[in-house]
């Protein structure tokens, strides 16, 4: 399967954003994948802050390196470019819903705890006044 991914970083200041993002191109190189292209975008300036790409095409042996990719750099978009059609195994497919839903129930409780967090924030914030 070969894809090409979008990998993006915002923040701030400009240089550091360049930065991580060349540090996460360096870590994507050095996993076992075949990386077949890279194109690296200068950072522009977004609403008070920086953003900037890179186009990564990669390819992979199986749909669950993939998907491990996926979990792994969050890419902004994937395109698929080989092959036309997949066929996937139920197993294979059930392995990977399981994975995503563990992520999503990952992000679900941080985001609770954020939110409670605030609440009590909140809270002595009044008391204070």
């Amino acid at each position: 399967m070969i894809i090409r991914a979008v990998i993006e970083i915002v923040g701030s200041p400009k240089e550091h954003v360049e930065k991580i993002l060349g540090l996460v191109i360096e870590k994507i190189k050095k996993e076992e994948l075949k990386v077949l292209r890279v194109d690296a975008f200068d950072a522009k300036e977004v609403k008070e802050l920086w953003s900037c790409f890179a186009e990564v095409e990669i390819e992979f042996e199986t749909l669950e390196r993939f998907m491990g990719f996926c979990f792994d750099y969050m890419p902004s978009s994937i395109e698929i470019l080989e092959p036309e059609e997949l066929k996937v195994e139920s197993g294979s497919f059930g392995d990977i819903i399981n994975d995503l839903l563990a992520k999503l129930h990952q992000y679900d409780m941080l985001i609770k705890g954020l939110k409670a967090e605030n609440i009590v924030l909140k809270r002595e914030d009044k008391n204070l006044e």
